[in-house]
């Protein structure tokens, strides 16, 4: 099993950037691909980015390409989301969680462990 603790939300202006962390216990970080998500009020869980377990490999939302960066470093078991641009409704609940798959997955049910959440919100 894995336990998932994010970090590093809270206020900022549109157009600055913030850094999420997700720290990971265990010794077996490395085996999962892991994912960011966000749930802003009223709305479902969705699809952030997404990396694979080595680093490799990336994959992002529309709404969050080329303005968002997943990165992870398995030697300090945490996986990292940078937001530049910022936009008022990226203003959310993000949350990283882990999967056993590899593949490029972006369902929430496709991830077994998921952390607390931590505010983000933009103004505007």
């Amino acid at each position: 099993q894995v336990q998932l603790v994010e970090s590093g939300g809270g206020l900022v202006q549109a157009g600055g950037s913030l850094r999420l962390s997700c720290a990971a216990s265990g010794r077996t970080f490395s085996s999962y691909a892991m994912g960011w998500f966000r749930q802003a009020p009223g709305k479902e869980r969705e699809f952030v980015a997404r990396i694979s377990r080595s680093g490799g490999n990336t994959y992002y939302a529309d709404s969050v390409k080329g303005r968002f960066t997943i990165s992870r470093d398995n030697a300090k078991n945490t996986v990292y989301l940078q937001m530049n641009s910022r936009k008022p409704e990226d203003t959310a609940v993000y949350y990283c969680a882990a999967t056993v798959s590899d593949g490029t997955v972006v369902k929430p049910l496709a991830y077994n462990y998921w952390g607390q959440g931590t505010q983000v919100t933009v103004s505007s």
